[in-house]
This record gives structure tokens, C-alpha cells and sequence, in this order.
């Protein structure tokens, strides 16, 4: 039952009143001559006409179960027929215009409160009108053209519609993404197992969308948070993730946190997870360092780089890193540096003896990019970014539609053994007295 119904009857009855049941009606009778001018126009307009009419039985059918039947006394009666008003359903994107049947409640002072209708309030649901005009919006048309998506439901009943304009198809687009909003963000993470995080930026126009993803223990990927800015900074990202934590997120248990490279991010997850064990991206480690060579260096470097990250183990690998960076120093210094910074972290998924399947979903950021660029083609047709909350807006909206497209990542079967190797890898770091705290503790 939509939120819009349960307000509109929260002021017609008490709060240990049920709501209204839905009358369906057994049989229907539907009135082919109506129609007549349907069929020509196609099944879909049929089905449309057919529909109408079922609507209106169903409507009738409601008031019948509330005032029992017409033209026939009853003392025991406790609501009364009242005529109709004009009102308006949602159908396939439009609103359409009806006449709504009314029933008021008789108390024994002879006072009246109108009753609801339950199957006029179904179809009058608003949000169905605010989903379709996010996935019209979303998938690349604009609000002018939001007509052209809808399906043709006969010329009649389009000659009567109405809420197609582009102004009630952008204010639609905005409640609806709003909620997509308040939705991502007030939902509970207590229930989540993250074995890995990673979090990355997305940029529109003048404003930042930070962005946070987790997968489970199970495999699966979850859009996390989204917090705007203008930079990229230390207090942006630490704002987001201490909101996970106030959601509910357990930030006590280690988790692989797979970051671009930036101070601000590494920081952020150090001073908010009791227990993260970094790991750098190895691709825009590889951009990085493609980005201070000469254009005949690049994929010679690349290809040596790439190959040291498959190794068959970290301590090969970073002795390929090193030599490969000694060489770069005698012609290339800058190119050379950007290797040797942040080694170490770049080779933490090849340590923790990640096996291959699930090492290519971890070994990169390429799990977030993936939702990133989700949210960058659902906008792309976005020319004035008005201000921070509405770039919020898109992103979350884009968010929630990447949820619906995940797979589990690759390896997902490899994650409790990721998970055994991470807590190894912090008893490495914690002193044996801490340890023994902590144990004592639990």
C-alpha cells in the first residue's frame, strides 16, 4: 500500500483501525461496444478500454463492502453513499481523469468523516507516475520527450490524459530521486558483512560525488553512501564513512579497502575502520607512471608493469617493481618515483594470497568505476547542473539503478578465505599484548 494512501487515511481513522480492504470482484462484465473504436487501434488500447471499466467495478464493488447495496435500507448501515468528485488515475506514465466515487462513516452523534475508497487509492498511487518518469529520465530521455517513451494506450483515452508536460515530468524526476536519496541514505547496514570497500569520486561539473561501495561475504556489491563536495578531501570522506559506521556498518572487523591512491581516501578509512588493510589500485598506478613517459616507453613499461602484478608471488613481484624503477631513474626520474610510491600497497592483494578469479575484481578499482560510470551515462544528457543536491540526486538515482545490474563478483567463493588472510595480516601488525586484550575482552 503506497505512503500517499496511508497519509491521506491517517486522518479519517484512528490508529487501531485497519485500513480499508480491497473489494475484487468475482466476475466483471466488460461492454465490448464501448471498445468499439479500440480495436482498431490496437490490442494494447483494448486491454486499456477492458481495464478502465474493470476499475470501475472494482471501485463499485468497494463502496458496496462499505454501505452495502444500493437502494436497499439497512439500520444497521454505517457508512453512506456520497456521489463522486472528480479525480485522477495513474496509468502508464499519465494521469488520467475519473470520477471517484465518495463514502462517509456514520457515528451514532449523526457526525460524517469521509472513508477511503481502497481501489481508487491503489490506482491513484503517485509513485508509479515517479518510477516511470525516473527510468524515462534515466535511460536518456528528456523531460520534452518524455511522451515518446510511453506506450500508445488509444487516442481517446491520450486525448484525456494529462501530467505528460514537462514541468509535472520534471517534478515527478525530482521526488522521485529525492527518495532514491533519502533511501540509500537511511538505510540500515547493520546486517552487512564487508569483507572489502572501496570508495572513489565522480565528478559533475562543478561538484563532487564521493562515492562508497562494499561487497559482502558472499560476493555481493552494495551501494554504500554519497556525499558531495567540491574536492576530493580528507573531511569529505571522512564525514561519508563515519556515517556508514552511525548507520549500523561493524567497522571493528578487518576489511580490504581498495583505493585510487589518494592521501584524503587512505586517511579517511584509517581513521574510521579499526582495522583496514589498504590496497592501491594497480591500474591507475600503471596510468600514473604511464602518464610521466615518452609516448614510445608507455606500453613497454605497461606490459612490464602488468606482468610483475601477476607474479607468483609479492616478494617477485616488487623485485621486478624495483628493477623496472631502477631503470626508469636514469632516464625518466619522475616516471620512476611514481613507481616506487606506495609499492608495497599496490602488491597487498598478490600477499595476501588472493587466488586469480577473485584477485581481478580486487586487484583494481574497476567494481566502483563500473557504478560510477552507470551514473555518468544516466546523465550525460545533463547540461546545467543547478547545484550540489542535485548532482546528488543523479548519482544516488544511478546508484540504485547500478544495484539493480550487479553480479556477484567473480571468485565470490574465495571471500572467506580473503577474510581468514586479512585477519592474519592484522595480527601481524597488532602487538601479541593487544592481542591478548582484545581476546580477554571477547
Amino acid at each position: 500500500m503506497s505512503k500517499d494512501y496511508q497519509k491521506k487515511t491517517a486522518r479519517t481513522r484512528t490508529t487501531d483501525e485497519p485500513p480499508t480492504p480491497l473489494t475484487v470482484p468475482d466476475v466483471v462484465s466488460v461492454a465490448m461496444d464501448e471498445m468499439a473504436a479500440d480495436v482498431r487501434e490496437g490490442l494494447l488500447a483494448i486491454a486499456v478500454g477492458a481495464g478502465l471499466q474493470v476499475m470501475a467495478a472494482m471501485m463499485a464493488a468497494d463502496v458496496e463492502s462499505l454501505c452495502g447495496p444500493k437502494s436497499r435500507h439497512d439500520p444497521d448501515r454505517t457508512a453512506t453513499r456520497h456521489g463522486s468528485e472528480a479525480g485522477s488515475v495513474a496509468l502508464g506514465g499519465r494521469r488520467l481523469p475519473v470520477r471517484r466515487p465518495r463514502v462517509r462513516a456514520v457515528d451514532g452523534s449523526g457526525a460524517t468523516r469521509e472513508l477511503p475508497v481502497a481501489s481508487y487509492e491503489v490506482f491513484n498511487d503517485t509513485e508509479v507516475l515517479g518510477r516511470k518518469a525516473m527510468e524515462q529520465m534515466l535511460a536518456g530521455l528528456s523531460t520534452r520527450r518524455y511522451g515518446v517513451g510511453l506506450e500508445p494506450i488509444g487516442d481517446q483515452v491520450t486525448a484525456e490524459a494529462t501530467s505528460t508536460s514537462k514541468s509535472a515530468v520534471s517534478r515527478r524526476f525530482v521526488r522521485a530521486t529525492e527518495a532514491a536519496l533519502t533511501d540509500l541514505m537511511a538505510a540500515d547496514l547493520s546486517g552487512l558483512d564487508l569483507v572489502a570497500f572501496m570508495v572513489d569520486g565522480v565528478h559533475f561539473a562543478d561538484h563532487v560525488c564521493v562515492v562508497a561501495l562494499g561487497i559482502t561475504i558472499d560476493g555481493t556489491k552494495v551501494p554504500l553512501a554519497i556525499e558531495e563536495g567540491s574536492t576530493e578531501n580528507a573531511t569529505l570522506v571522512t564525514s561519508l564513512i563515519v556515517g556508514l559506521r552511525e548507520r549500523g556498518l561493524d567497522v571493528t572487523r578487518p576489511v580490504l579497502a581498495v583505493l585510487d591512491g589518494s592521501k584524503a581516501l587512505r586517511r579517511a578509512v584509517q581513521d574510521v575502520f579499526d582495522h583496514p588493510v589498504i590496497a592501491r589500485c594497480q591500474l591507475h598506478k600503471i596510468r600514473n607512471v604511464r602518464d610521466r613517459l615518452p609516448e614510445k616507453l608507455r606500453s613497454l613499461v605497461e606490459r612490464r608493469m602488468r606482468a610483475a602484478y601477476h607474479a607468483d608471488s609479492a616478494l617477485a613481484a616488487q623485485a621486478e617493481l624495483e628493477t623496472l624503477a631502477a631503470e626508469l631513474d636514469k632516464t625518466h626520474p619522475g616516471a620512476g618515483a611514481s613507481l616506487r610510491e606506495g609499492m608495497p600497497e599496490t602488491l597487498t592483494v598478490l600477499r595476501l594470497g588472493v587466488p586469480p578469479t577473485l584477485a581481478r575484481s580486487l586487484r583494481s578499482t574497476n567494481p566502483i568505476e563500473s557504478m560510477i560510470e552507470i551514473c555518468r551515462e544516466h546523465a550525460k544528457n545533463v547540461k546545467n547542473w543547478r547545484d550540489g543536491q542535485m548532482a546528488l540526486r543523479w548519482a544516488a538515482a544511478g546508484m540504485i539503478e547500478a544495484g539493480k545490474q550487479f553480479r556477484r563478483v567473480n571468485g565470490h567463493l574465495h571471500l572467506p578465505a580473503l577474510r581468514a588472510a586479512l585477519e592474519a595480516e592484522i595480527r601481524k601488525t597488532v602487538p601479541p599484548a593487544m592481542q591478548d586484550e582484545n581476546s580477554n575482552a571477547a
